[in-house]
This record gives structure tokens, sequence and C-alpha cells, in this order.
């Protein structure tokens, strides 16, 4: 491998190490702001570090042919003790303000949703029962208005026939003849 591979293998790593850093940084930062469970914790490590390898060595493959030397370990030292001396501290306040403006926007989003959609719905739905409400009341007011008069005058136009017909008097026979015939089927005789 010629000279001008091998610094561009350490150059490429110093970055890899830097992009390390960053990815370990907002990681860091978004797991303590969004508070995952202490079980997570351990399988978004796991996560992050096969991502990490991952990244590095198709790296390296792309650089030089997946050689691994000395330098590559020291490139990639070298680029994360240079992302924590110097942008760690930016990294993160720039992620908390990232996370701060999508919060700031969900909120925003729900609350437009409320006002545009969520709110109309109820005050439509609201108005619709009052409606409702509204034309069942005048429904029992006109049938008691006018039907209780019609039945009334049918009542009393009809009284000849119902006394007539002694329908009290046929209940209570009917009455006694189911009792006897329970008495039949079911005594203790």
């Amino acid at each position: 491998m010629n000279l001008e591979t091998q610094w561009a293998t350490l150059l490429w790593m110093l970055l890899c190490g830097g992009a390390m850093g960053i990815a370990f940084d907002s990681y860091r930062v978004v797991s303590g702001q969004l508070r995952f469970p202490r079980w997570s914790v351990h399988v978004l490590d796991l996560c992050y570090w096969l991502a990490a390898a991952l990244f590095v060595f198709r790296t390296l493959y792309h650089v030089n042919q997946g050689e691994l030397r000395f330098y590559v370990f020291l490139g990639l030292f070298l680029g994360v003790w240079i992302h924590f001396l110097i942008l760690s501290v930016v990294i993160e306040k720039f992620v908390v303000n990232l996370i701060k403006v999508v919060q700031k926007i969900y909120r925003i989003t729900i609350r437009i949703w409320r006002l545009t959609v969520v709110t109309p719905v109820k005050w439509l739905l609201k108005g619709i029962r009052l409606l409702l409400g509204f034309a069942w009341a005048i429904l029992l007011f006109l049938g008691r208005v006018t039907l209780s008069p019609i039945w009334k005058l049918l009542a009393w136009a009809t009284r000849p026939i119902w006394k007539k017909l002694c329908l009290p008097d046929r209940l209570h026979s009917v009455r006694e003849w189911v009792i006897k015939l329970w008495n039949r089927w079911f005594s203790k005789e």
C-alpha cells in the first residue's frame, strides 16, 4: 500500500471517529431527553456499536480494501478525541435545541389539529344534539297538545262500548280460569 493511500485512510478514519463521536453524543442526549426504559438502553447501545462498526469497516473497505493497520485505530482514536475536545458541547446543545424545536412543532401541530378539526366537530355535535333535543321537546309538546284532546275525545266516545263489553268482568273471569288451570297442572295432590 502506498503512502498516499495510508494518509487517505488515516484522514478517513479521523472523519469516521468524529462521526462516531457526533452519533454517540446525539444518541446520549436523545436517550437522556426521551428517558428510554432502562432495559432498552443496553439494546440501543448494542445497536449503536454495531452501526458504528459497520460504518467504519464499510468506509475502510472503500478506502483501502479493508486492510486493518495501526494507523486505522490511531485515526479513529484521534477523531473521537478531537470531537470530544472541540465539538462535544456544541453537538449536545444543538441536539437539545433540535429536540426542543421538534417538540414545539409537535405541540403546535396538535394545537392546530384541535383548533381546526376537533373543536369544530365537538361544536357541530353539540349543535346537532341541541337541535335534536329542541325538536324532541317540540314533538312532545305537540303530542300533548294535539293527542291528549284526541285521546280524551276517543275515550269519551267509546265509553259506552267499553261498558257494554264489561271488559273488567271478563278480565276477572280470565284470571280465575288461569289460576284454576295453574292449580290443576302444578298442584301437589
